[in-house]
């Protein structure tokens, strides 16, 4: 932070006013020789102490680089005649310094394997807030689970993390959701774990309906187990927030939904192509939890539905958007949740980057680096872009047009106060395995053996390339703050 100010007073020189406070331990000191550790200005040094007094000094302009103080004070800068002259003045407390930057922490594998907190997480955690509990920088946990509501999820990370978390703070994979409003109203089938009914419902929902309603409804569709074999719901799109429990009884009623257009039970008609909307939530392949190797995720799922669909039909299963790491537009969220922190706690300096930490290669690097090579095409346009749902690969896309009902405010809110950088910042304990090379000609991906990502985005090794990689979180907050020349007390 810059800040060009003019100091008025009554002294006639520093070294007037050094003398004059030679003997009190609150003395501010300015001179141009200085060497000693504090702001610059210009050159010039300034060190500060426990002054509660204004400076006492010639009128000068200096131009004080604020971030960076080894400090325990609130710096007021207020303005004065018509923006020219400026005071500072000192009082009791901590430095107070707008920071340019926010954190996207992952959760699995970053700050938990499983229920077990991860020991650098708590460490990590006491150098993002104040003495007051209050975060010190912007912090968004974006994860790619969905199976409960965001309120339930900070209130587990306060309790984790030893600092309070508001669910302001939490993004789940399905929280992009809100701004899908022309399916609010319709009825959809939700397909997942958790309070279904409730996360709909809070994301705005209107008329959802569940897998298990769908099957009470219809019995005879639910065939597979023999031990639960044996009014009307027509459903107009289908949602995917998070990974199943019994894959076989969801697998045979989402394919009936989408082959009959909303209308299981009657035959299936395969020209009725494309099919309904589906929405899905988190891609993940894998994720760790206390075991020692990963275990699948709702990724995996996903594999299962569309190659069945593929393989009963011989066409691709479309996507209306495919939501979560790596998408771009859980990073466009994620972004606006930042911006709307650092909004609340009257930060008046723009969010230039981003700081994406995450144990895994195919979501959070992956998805990090591509948002930033969004921004970075949007800086090179030099215009605004509209809100996007979009996967790499270009098999399938899921862009809000112009003609969706979406919240246009919301959406230029987005596109007007883009950050400037999305840096991934990749921790080795959770899924990645820091011994596994990530092969350099995309053509190897053909096997699956390393790229993991979704059959819709495209394996680009640029992409699954970390701009650092430190051994956990704790490491990671270290590494930024030392890179933003960030030093709270």
């Amino acid at each position: 932070m810059v800040i060009a100010f003019v100091l008025r007073g009554v002294a006639t020189s520093p070294e007037q006013d050094q003398d004059t406070h030679k003997d009190a331990s609150e003395a501010v000191l300015i001179s141009a020789d200085s060497q000693r550790a504090g702001v610059n200005v210009q050159n010039c040094r300034m060190e500060l102490c426990n002054a509660s007094y204004g400076c006492c000094l010639n009128p000068l302009y200096y131009t004080i680089t604020l971030q960076g103080v080894q400090c325990h004070h609130w710096i007021n800068v207020s303005l004065e005649s018509e923006g020219v002259v400026r005071r500072i003045c000192w009082q009791h407390g901590e430095l107070n310094i707008p920071p340019s930057f926010g954190f996207l922490f992952d959760i699995d594998g970053v700050l938990v394997r499983g229920k077990t907190p991860i020991p650098a997480a708590k460490t990590a955690f006491q150098k993002l807030v104040n003495s007051q509990g209050q975060f010190l920088v912007p912090v968004v946990f974006v994860t790619n689970a969905g199976n409960c509501l965001r309120q339930k999820k900070a209130d587990q990370l306060s309790h984790l993390l030893g600092v309070p978390v508001s669910q302001d703070q939490v993004m789940m994979s399905h929280s992009p959701l809100r701004m899908f409003k022309r399916y609010h109203e319709k009825c959809v089938l939700v397909s997942g774990q958790g309070p279904l009914l409730d996360i709909a419902q809070d994301l705005g929902f209107c008329q959802p309906i569940t897998i298990e309603t769908l099957r009470e409804k219809h019995p005879l569709l639910d065939a597979v187990d023999h031990d639960r074999r044996p009014s009307v719901l027509y459903p107009s799109a289908v949602e995917l927030p998070k990974i199943e429990v019994r894959w076989e009884t969801n697998l045979q009623l989402i394919i009936d939904v989408l082959l009959t257009s909303g209308y299981p039970g009657n035959p299936y008609h395969h020209e009725n192509y494309p099919h309904i909307p589906v929405l899905a939530c988190n891609m993940d392949l894998m994720w760790v939890a206390e075991a020692q190797s990963p275990r699948f995720g709702h990724g995996t799922f996903m594999v299962c539905l569309e190659n069945i669909y593929k393989k009963i039909t011989g066409k691709d299963l479309k996507y209306e958007a495919l939501m979560g790491k790596p998408s771009q537009v859980t990073y466009q969220y994620a972004e606006h949740l930042i911006r709307a922190q650092a909004a609340q706690r009257q930060w008046q300096k723009p969010i230039q980057t981003l700081y994406a930490v995450g144990d895994n290669l195919m979501t959070d690097v992956y998805g990090a680096n591509l948002y930033n090579r969004y921004l970075q095409e949007n800086s090179r346009k030099g215009s605004k872009s509209r809100v996007q749902a979009k996967v790499a690969g270009g098999r399938g896309s899921a862009a809000l047009s112009q003609d969706d009902e979406t919240d246009n405010s919301w959406e230029n809110e987005l596109a007007s106060a883009a950050a400037a950088h999305c840096r991934s910042v990749l921790v080795c304990t959770g899924v990645y395995n820091p011994h596994t090379e990530v092969p350099l000609d995309p053509r190897d991906s053909i096997t699956e053996t390393a790229f993991h990502g979704h059959r819709d985005f495209r394996f680009d090794p640029g992409l699954v390339e970390p701009d650092h990689i430190v051994p956990d979180v704790n490491a990671a907050v270290d590494l930024v703050f030392q890179l933003e020349n960030f030093a709270p007390n």
